[in-house]
């Protein structure tokens, strides 16, 4: 970040967000270190999982199929069904960070859900890029620290839940999206994708709720487009 940039209003403002939503999503690691070791898997496992794996919707779908005895391969398949979405993400945030070298590899690795939120919900580049790199890093320290703390800790939390960590997460999106929901295109997207995933939840497997929210987004993009008379759609 240059100087100029850290004088921004924009940059700062997107910085605090993302501080704000790594320290949320990184006390939630706390629940998954925890419930990782009850479900039987080792503490180095565990930490494994959240270095290269990092990200948390799979790492609690994989130890929620090994919690109840399914077979590694169906822990794998779940796992990954659920981090398809993380393709998605990195085809939205790549032209907006236009990075290269290995910094394109911290990046993808960096390319989860709390740092795409941040990244898109700016209006400036130079917010976007800072967003995402505060929001990607933050988490990823905090995450992977609060692992160890939770995996460490073990059966002496108890149930993670009852502390309201799960809450946490999903408290500071919210936030985050509440205010890009005052369009009425934004409201009617929110609306269809809450009433797709309630509908799938229970009868489906974990992952396809949340590619099938983000299929009803792009349906609806697709469709209320506007578009000039010779088919392309108007620029924004």
């Amino acid at each position: 970040m240059t100087r100029g940039e850290g004088r921004d209003p924009a940059v700062r403002s997107a910085v605090r967000q993302g501080a704000s939503v790594a320290l949320a999503t990184g006390l939630y690691g706390i629940s998954f270190g925890a419930l990782s070791v009850v479900a039987g898997v080792s503490v180095p496992q565990t930490m494994a999982l959240s270095l290269l794996l990092f990200s948390g919707g799979s790492q609690f779908a994989l130890i929620g199929v090994v919690a109840a005895g399914g077979s590694p391969v169906a822990a794998v398949a779940t796992s990954t069904l659920l981090g398809v979405r993380n393709t998605l993400y990195g085809a939205v945030v790549a032209p907006l960070l236009e990075v290269r070298g290995w910094r394109r590899l911290a990046a993808a690795q960096l390319t989860i859900d709390e740092s795409t939120a941040v990244a898109v919900g700016q209006r400036e580049r130079a917010a976007t890029r800072a967003g995402f790199w505060v929001t990607g890093v933050g988490v990823f320290v905090l995450w992977n620290a609060f692992t160890l703390v939770g995996a460490l800790a073990g059966d002496a939390l108890g149930d993670p839940r009852a502390w309201g960590l799960d809450a946490a997460a999903g408290a500071a999106f919210l936030a985050l999206v509440w205010p890009r929901l005052a369009a009425r295109r934004a409201q009617v997207v929110a609306a269809l994708a809450v009433v797709v995933t309630a509908v799938l939840i229970p009868v489906v497997p974990a992952g396809v709720p949340v590619l099938a929210a983000a299929a009803v987004a792009i349906a609806v993009g697709v469709v209320a487009t506007p578009r000039t008379p010779d088919g392309r759609t108007e620029a924004a």
